[in-house]
């Protein structure tokens, strides 16, 4: 006998109560599949967000929770 989906669903989120950490992850190209830009072509990620390239920061300093906290608007690439 098989479990019926929301029995699965309710198992899953029993495990991830339960966990101490998650790890949510995706492979490459996954994120233009749903429309983001990627870095390296037509659309790369400074042509999809010039005010980012425009201020020459680095990506690694805008994706941060810092980023967001201190300046949302940079960090959602906005000016």
């Amino acid at each position: 006998m098989t479990e019926s989906p929301q029995a699965l669903i309710e198992h899953a989120a029993t495990f991830i109560r339960e966990a101490d950490g998650l790890v949510i992850a995706a492979g490459s190209g996954m994120g233009v599949d749903s429309g983001l830009p990627d870095f390296r072509g037509k659309r790369g990620f400074w042509k999809a967000y010039p005010a980012l390239g425009r201020a020459r920061l680095d990506f690694r300093a805008v994706a941060t929770p810092q980023a967001f906290a201190t300046s949302p608007t940079r960090a959602w690439g906005s000016r």
